[in-house]
């Protein structure tokens, strides 16, 4: 391998708390933002509501239920640290969730919709995030 062209890792300690819904843990990403200062989630780890996550959701693609709005996979250091497309994770019980930026919401802010098609369920509470990279 040629030295310097393999991109490092970060990592983020991030939070995503609001009604009924509250999730941390650690995000890896590459360490080269694109142009609007956004790096690439590659990994995800932690829980939500006590449920541990179980993967990343594939960039380009929708949780679960919420056919139509793809995640990005993204993060930045400035506000806002979410992209609107946000990022998606799988949970253990087999419920998923994504957090994003609603630019499109009056007042804009964080949501996090939060699906389980086997059991019906569906929702999108406002919720506060926060994510912070490791020195």
């Amino acid at each position: 391998m040629a030295g310097g062209d393999a991109e490092a890792a970060m990592r983020w300690r991030w939070t995503c708390t609001g009604p009924g819904f509250e999730a941390s843990g650690v995000f890896t990403t590459g360490d080269r933002p694109d142009g609007d200062g956004f790096y690439a989630i590659t990994e995800v780890a932690g829980e939500a509501n006590g449920v541990a996550i179980t993967g990343l959701q594939a960039a380009k693609t929708a949780i679960p239920g919420n056919d139509g709005w793809p995640v990005d996979n993204v993060v930045r250091s400035r506000a806002p640290q979410l992209s609107e497309g946000g990022f998606g994770f799988a949970l253990a019980d087999g419920s998923s969730a994504n957090p994003f930026y609603g630019a499109r919401f009056e007042p804009p802010g964080f949501l996090a919709v939060v699906s389980d098609p086997a059991r019906g369920q569906w929702r999108e509470p406002r919720v506060a995030f926060q994510a912070v990279a490791e020195p």
